[in-house]
């Protein structure tokens, strides 16, 4: 079924009906443009297959390199990231797994103010990822998910989210290259459980060729 063309605010001019459509058409091609999943890298496919959905939140619990991984793919693309709330975040890691340096913003405290830089952070980046706060009152919470789905911009919240498009918890990993310290770390594997609209499942994500070496010092509480 075709989809609706929105519609357009009454100014104080009328334009001429083909110049109406052609703005018509424009709206529509942008608001489209905004609902283009963002890319996920080749090995979390198999997780979210169809990427990542602008203006929704995912809730990831465990490990950091899963968030290192999301943010990497959309930033491979050329997208600009954003990283709030996590003064610990390791740029050098995150460059390992392909998240590009020079299109990252770092907020490392936001202070009392989180859900206000947030919601700034979302207005200009597709992608940011973040600390959960303290609380979040479901209210809050709305708010920010319709800010999120105006903007077609994706939130990856390290920790729980009351309203969250999918949770994807890291139950356990394998690490191959270190041996008694020394050697090259070469490979992670993440046992996760996807929790993803309603359907609850497990699967094994292999970053191989995305590890960097200090990516084992850093963690997601649950």
């Amino acid at each position: 079924m075709p989809e609706a063309l929105p519609d357009i605010p009454p100014g104080p001019l009328r334009s001429s009906p083909g110049e109406d459509l052609q703005a018509r058409i424009h709206l529509l091609q942008g608001r489209r443009a905004r609902e283009h999943s963002l890319p996920v890298l080749p090995a979390l496919k198999a997780v979210l297959p169809g990427g990542l959905r602008p203006g929704a939140v995912y809730s990831l619990q465990g490990s950091m390199s899963l968030a290192m991984a999301l943010l990497a793919g959309p930033s491979l693309q050329g997208a600009w990231c954003g990283v709030m709330g996590l003064p610990d975040f390791g740029i050098e890691a995150a460059a390992g797994f392909g998240v590009a340096l020079e299109r990252l913003v770092l907020v490392p405290d936001p202070g009392e103010r989180w859900m206000q830089v947030l919601a700034a952070m979302a207005d200009v980046l597709p992608v940011v990822l973040a600390c959960a706060p303290a609380r979040a009152a479901p209210a809050e919470a709305a708010r920010l998910g319709a800010r999120l789905r105006e903007r077609g911009s994706v939130l990856l919240v390290a920790g729980h989210w009351p309203q969250s498009e999918a949770v994807l918890r890291v139950s356990g990993h394998e690490w191959e290259g270190l041996g008694q310290g020394h050697g090259h770390l070469a490979r992670q594997e993440l046992r996760l459980e996807v929790a993803l609209r309603g359907a609850s499942r497990s699967a094994v994500v292999d970053l191989a060729g995305r590890v960097p070496e200090d990516a084992s010092a850093y963690r997601i509480g649950a």
